[in-house]
């Protein structure tokens, strides 16, 4: 006889989206042409600038080799003299924003994603960054953080990082076992990236974040714990610890490995398994997906009911408007979002010739408003109310029809004016923030966008 927790895995296993935005992606309206863009940064800027500051993103798509797991959106090759040219692109396109600006930008987050940021060599790093941080301040409680590869990372990397004011270095692990990094290319030693921590670790780096996926091909209980056994003996501050995103009619790359991937019942009891073993080394669950140390600040924002979440994923830092540079990196105003052209090439052509580089974008109407701030609540505090009138659409009570399922299945508790999402609802964030998606439900996709939820 099956168990509930089984029941439930099948019933809520659908696909449906992270949230790093509401609406999400394949809902935007495409309603931004280049000068209402600019206006929504302008307005955006002039209203939160001075009192809280805006998040940088920039993103850096060169890889070596590619990991076929991977959902980003990538650039393969050795050839380095890409770096140069690619980075003085992005410093154009910083420039243009500049222009838009009223006065000298506050920055309070700077994320430097990929792809591979250590691709790059420290030197062309460092012109990357000095030419941010020399036409902007950087706010007295601002967070810099990158992303990198093992193999990669060198000294010279964390110390000239270092010296920039990053503090915060995410290492991509995946898993350590030998059988699953080799169908996965990305092959990297436990002594490698011990000594890239210990290195981070004695330079003053304060957070280092290890990115784990359960849900691999050949990942069983045994390989997960081993992983688990290896990352407490370095003992990360935070643990982002992903569910494998299957989507190969993104990513034809991993269709290589479709036969080998683990079932929804098995993947959830490698999460379960993970979660067990986190939990057991000190680690506390943060949201979705992300587990931290109680001395770690995203614990603390977690706890105090201050945490945020954007296109870079969980963060202690609230701020109203993201600036995403780079090809395929993401805008946020909070009334409008804006994506760069995907393709390197194209995007570097627009720049160049002083257009900034719109793939698609979409303005936020009153109810998208909404509903993006109950999205959230749920996401960063379990929570959401609407006891207030604007807090209210005329849709609401249909996203309530939608919850009463999940209620009955002791996921969520819903009052009159408010839900909060119980332990045994913690699994299925995804699926709470789905019967909000009001979008989603008024355009059903006739084919799969997203990946599963478990």
């Amino acid at each position: 006889m099956k168990t509930l927790e089984t029941n439930l895995i099948e019933k809520y296993n659908v696909p449906g989206p992270r949230y790093t935005s509401y609406p999400t992606v394949p809902y935007w309206e495409n309603n931004i042409k280049n000068d209402r863009w600019k206006k929504l940064v302008r307005e955006s800027f002039k209203a939160h600038n001075e009192s809280e500051g805006l998040s940088l993103y920039i993103h850096l798509p060169y890889c070596e080799s590619l990991c076929t797991y991977c959902g980003c959106n990538t650039r393969i090759t050795i050839n380095h003299t890409v770096e140069l040219p690619y980075i003085s692109t992005v410093l154009k396109e910083w420039s243009q924003y500049l222009l838009l600006f009223e006065r000298i930008p506050v920055i309070k987050e700077i994320h430097i994603g990929g792809g591979t940021p250590t691709f790059f060599k420290p030197e062309n790093l460092e012109i990357l960054m000095r030419g941010i941080l020399e036409k902007s301040i950087l706010h007295p409680k601002a967070e810099l953080s990158f992303e990198a590869h093992p193999n990669s990372t060198s000294k010279k990397h964390l110390e000239t990082l270092f010296n920039l004011g990053f503090r915060r270095l995410s290492l991509g692990i995946q898993d350590f076992d030998p059988k699953v990094q080799e169908i996965c290319n990305r092959q990297q030693s436990f002594e490698t990236v011990e000594n890239v921590t210990l290195q981070a670790r004695s330079m003053g780096y304060t957070s280092i974040n290890f990115d784990l996926l359960y849900g691999l091909p050949y990942q069983t209980l045994n390989t997960i714990s081993d992983t688990i056994e290896k990352v407490n003996l370095l003992k990360p501050d935070r643990i982002a610890f992903y569910s494998y995103a299957h989507v190969p009619w993104l990513k034809p790359s991993q269709k290589i490995f479709e036969r080998y991937l683990p079932g929804s019942d098995v993947k959830r009891s490698l999460y379960e398994k993970g979660r067990e073993l986190l939990e057991q080394s000190g680690y506390l669950e943060i949201g979705m997906d992300h587990f931290a140390l109680e001395s770690d600040s995203l614990y603390h924002a977690a706890q105090n009911k201050t945490l945020h979440r954007n296109f870079m994923g969980y963060t202690c830092n609230h701020t109203h408007m993201l600036i995403g540079l780079g090809a395929s990196s993401i805008s946020d105003t909070w009334t409008g979002f804006m994506q760069n052209i995907k393709t390197v090439e194209t995007y570097m052509s627009y720049i160049n010739n002083r257009i900034l580089p719109i793939h698609k974008g979409h303005e936020l109407n009153t109810e998208d408003l909404i509903l993006r701030k109950h999205i959230l609540n749920i996401m960063c505090k379990m929570e959401t109310r609407w006891d207030q009138v604007e807090d209210q659409t005329p849709d609401l009570f249909n996203c309530l029809l939608r919850l009463e399922e999940m209620e009955k299945d002791n996921l969520i508790q819903i009052d009159n004016f408010s839900l909060k999402v119980l332990p045994e609802g913690k699994p299925f964030l995804r699926n709470i923030c789905m019967a909000f998606d009001e979008r989603m439900w008024k355009n059903v996709p006739q084919t799969q966008i997203f990946s599963n939820t478990i």
